[in-house]
């Protein structure tokens, strides 16, 4: 079974904060923001929503790209979400 690696930006029920991290489990890593869990972040700002992701074949990959998003502006990251999911829903389910 193949590994993927995962770049994602979540946010608050307000769509107010945008958290970007990498997991090599998308699914575990955001259940872990859903339910708080080690992150001050999370517990600080409740991102709990998943409104955006990208899946990589290598780790290196995606931590370049987690960098890269990071060291963008608000807005390309708000141009990003609202490319793939421009109602800005819980992807989550779709998982």
């Amino acid at each position: 079974m193949k590994q993927f690696f995962f770049v994602y930006i979540m946010t608050n029920f307000l769509n107010e904060v945008l958290h970007t991290g990498v997991t090599n489990d998308l699914k575990r890593g955001v259940i872990e923001h859903k339910e708080r869990k080690g992150r001050s972040f999370t517990s600080r700002y409740n991102t709990t929503k998943l409104v955006y992701f990208e899946a990589f074949e290598d780790a290196y990959s995606a931590i370049a790209r987690e960098k890269q998003i990071k060291a963008g502006s608000r807005q390309k990251k708000i141009d990003l979400i609202n490319k793939m999911n421009p109602e800005w829903k819980d992807l989550f389910d779709g998982l």
